[in-house]
């Protein structure tokens, strides 16, 4: 399934002919919630630690792009018995002892007739209307509706430390289909609303931050540990001080088990690490990691937006609409049990996903193409 997203090698070519509202939202349109692309990371340690106490009956809607794979793994090595529903075309063989259920969010839901479950989790929805024909599909026939948001939500994100209750974004055509940067996140809060009217003391809200880690389809982050590991002179953007946030997506796969297991609802934030991270941080850490004698050269905002580079991957500059992208609240998930893995465990194993693909996936699609880099650091020298 498309969602539109941008690679942020794409967007500065353009971004300048977007007004500032549009161009916010086309900085999260690929915030975390999309369970995306065909890049599927194995990874068969079980996160949960053993075997849940009560097995539970979970659909999961998709299930075989990004996202789903991890919850799929987490539930089965916890001895959930799961169930999928999709079309059948994405990754097909990649569970085939498991029961997959062939239909279509369009209104062919005719294979979940008769059927039970105690929870289904909902990935890849992106406008309110296939929620809400999912909603009516599963009324009646499952406890629980889960439903995979995202922190884009909060567009504009004109405050720091931004909890579960603060405002969400809105559209002045609450019926377009069409998502792209500036409808993303207003679509997801109003396919949020359609969970919580069908199933309102029985549904879960999860809004993660970017989502990154093996298998990533838009190269966010594995653009660093990548770059960094070539060694050499790295453009670093912004300011060291910058705030960062994401969440591997192994744990928020491993976190949404462990929240239907616990019977969790209401709204939640999953953003890590648990500690603030910067962005000097992030480039630090992920270089040691990779065992990497590359350099970082600091460009600053304002020259990379003169450059037609307002953003680098998923760093934007923290200020105005943009000050608190990467400074929302995740006490609530902390306090539910979620455990972010240190930023250096994402960065080894996503670097050694990245170097088992074949060519064609090792073309970066996030990022600074060389000779770009080369042209922008050249410049900033001698400016």
């Amino acid at each position: 399934m498309d969602d539109g997203t941008k690679s942020a090698r794409d967007l500065p070519q353009h971004a300048t002919d977007l007004t500032r509202r549009q161009f916010v939202g086309a900085a999260t349109v690929a915030v975390g919630g999309l369970a995306l692309g065909a890049c599927v990371a194995e990874d068969g340690a079980d996160p949960s630690g053993g075997e849940s106490p009560t097995p539970l009956r979970i659909l999961i809607l998709g299930g075989t792009n990004f996202i789903g794979p991890h919850q799929v793994r987490a539930a089965v090595a916890r001895g959930h018995e799961v169930t999928l529903f999709n079309r059948g075309i994405t990754n097909p063989d990649l569970f085939p002892d498991l029961e997959t259920l062939i239909g279509d969010r369009e209104g062919d839901f005719a294979s979940l007739a008769g059927r039970e479950w105690d929870v289904v989790i909902d990935n890849p929805a992106n406008i309110p209307r296939w929620v809400r024909l999912s909603t009516e599909a599963v009324s009646g026939s499952v406890g629980k509706y889960v439903y995979v948001s995202s922190t884009g939500v909060y567009v504009p994100y004109l405050t720091t430390d931004i909890r579960e209750d603060a405002p969400v974004d809105t559209i002045e055509d609450p019926e377009t289909e069409v998502v792209d940067g500036r409808t993303f996140g207003a679509l997801k809060a109003l396919a949020e609303d359609e969970a919580r009217g069908a199933f309102p003391e029985n549904h879960l809200v999860v809004r993660p931050t970017y989502i990154i880690g093996p298998g990533d389809p838009t190269d966010r982050y594995t653009y660093w540990p990548v770059r960094l590991s070539r060694g050499g002179e790295v453009l670093a953007p912004g300011d060291p001080s910058d705030p960062m946030q994401h969440v591997d997506v192994r744990d928020l796969g491993a976190f949404m088990i462990k929240a239907v297991e616990d019977d969790l609802t209401g709204t939640m934030n999953v953003v890590g690490p648990r500690e603030p991270l910067t962005m000097g941080g992030l480039l630090e850490r992920t270089r040691a990691a990779v065992g990497s004698d590359a350099t970082l050269t600091w460009v600053d905002a304002a020259f990379l937006r003169d450059h037609d580079l307002p953003l680098l991957t998923y760093w934007v500059e923290p200020a105005g609409d943009y000050l608190g992208m990467m400074q929302v609240n995740g006490d609530r998930a902390f306090a539910a049990g979620f455990e972010p893995r240190p930023l250096e465990q994402t960065a080894v194993e996503t670097l050694e996903w990245f170097n088992a693909q074949d060519a064609e996936r090792q073309e970066l699609r996030s990022g600074l193409a060389p000779e770009r880099e080369e042209e922008l650091l050249a410049a900033f020298r001698g400016a």
